[in-house]
């Protein structure tokens, strides 16, 4: 390839914020809704196109069906920085889906080509790093907002392919916050207008939801270490009073790992033997080579805990532990106690 800078490049990253920031004297923001899913540089020299993974991993083999658009529908050299997304819903009531965006990565080809017809993917553009043989890394965010959207001008209807809306009123930025997770996405983003593009830098902002809730710990699983607890596995309650396995806590120091296997080892399940009886969780994208048992706990202790989404029955991403709630009821944390969004249609989101 005739790119002139070196690839794969890290993605240029966010530090989170509070809230969304107002421009002032100092920095001009443009914002933008903060899509969930996988974040891609896509890389196009005339038939030559690459999807590379936010660490640098290629993506190019699990999504057949954006390489054809790719070579189809984009300009012949560009590298586009952006986020691949999936689905789900009938029009008018659809939004994102994590879950089968996740089902995509599989080392079968067989199950990737069934897949890119069955839930396919397509990517929301949100930068431009190179635009017909011209680099924009040193350029401001306004002009390579303008050689994305000129850039893609020509893309037909029905492409897989979007740029991503943005707006200079934070009052508007405000309100897709609010409305735009119904549709299944994160937050937002701010961008220095002046700011140009660095790789593996958190010279943006991130505003992303965040609520708690009660959960109970269902086991753990031992740290890849080998030394205490990697990860904490939590449950809720459904209508029909099965406890539902919905995620986990996954980042604890090394000294609060050790101090979990003491804390919790009055409520480790054993069998007839006396050993720890174990069970295994269902295998990922992330975990299709890897081992998922966990040695199970009696449900009997409750944690508070803090994430940004509950998708169908599972937290969208790692949650984070806030605290143990001794004065609450196993049977009490229950899936319908979740504060859930009000479902906005994907399809208005992405209709700009």
């Amino acid at each position: 390839m005739t790119v002139p800078f070196k690839t794969p490049i890290t993605p240029m990253l966010a530090k989170a914020a509070p809230s969304v920031p107002p421009s002032s004297e100092k920095v001009s923001y443009s914002y933008e809704p903060k899509w969930d899913g996988f974040r891609c540089i896509l890389v196009k020299d005339s038939d030559d196109v690459e999807l590379e993974s936010r660490g640098s991993k290629p993506l190019t083999r699990y999504f057949p069906e954006l390489i054809e658009a790719a070579r189809l529908d984009l300009p012949d050299q560009c590298v586009l920085d952006g986020e691949v997304i999936v689905r789900s819903g009938s029009p008018g009531a659809e939004r994102l889906s994590f879950e089968a965006l996740g089902q995509r990565i599989h080392p079968a080809a067989s199950r990737v080509n069934k897949l890119s017809v069955e839930t396919p993917a397509e990517i929301v553009f949100f930068d431009a790093l190179w635009m017909g043989g011209d680099s924009l890394m040193d350029e401001p965010f306004s002009v390579r907002r303008t050689a994305l959207v000129d850039g893609l001008a020509h893309v037909p209807k029905g492409s897989p392919f979007h740029v991503t809306r943005v707006t200079d009123d934070p009052a508007v930025a405000t309100r897709w916050f609010e409305q735009f997770e119904g549709a299944g996405l994160d937050g937002v983003i701010a961008k220095d207008l002046s700011g140009s593009y660095q790789p593996g830098k958190r010279t943006m902002l991130k505003i992303k939801h965040s609520r708690t809730c009660d959960a109970v710990l269902l086991g753990y699983r031992i740290h890849k270490s080998g030394n205490g607890v990697g990860s904490l596995l939590l449950g809720l309650y459904d209508d029909e009073g099965n406890l539902r396995n919905v995620g986990g806590i996954l980042a604890f120091t090394a000294k609060r790992r050790v101090e979990l296997i003491d804390e919790l080892a009055d409520l480790v399940v054993t069998d007839d033997a006396g050993d720890a009886v174990r069970g295994e969780t269902d295998r990922s994208r992330f975990s299709s080579n890897k081992d998922v048992s966990f040695v199970r706990l009696r449900p009997e202790r409750v944690v508070e805990v803090k994430f940004d989404q509950l998708e169908g029955s599972r937290f969208r991403h790692g949650v984070t532990f806030l605290r143990w709630r001794p004065d609450r009821e196993p049977e009490s944390c229950r899936l319908d106690q979740v504060d859930r969004a009000k479902a906005y249609d994907l399809g208005d989101v992405l209709s700009s």
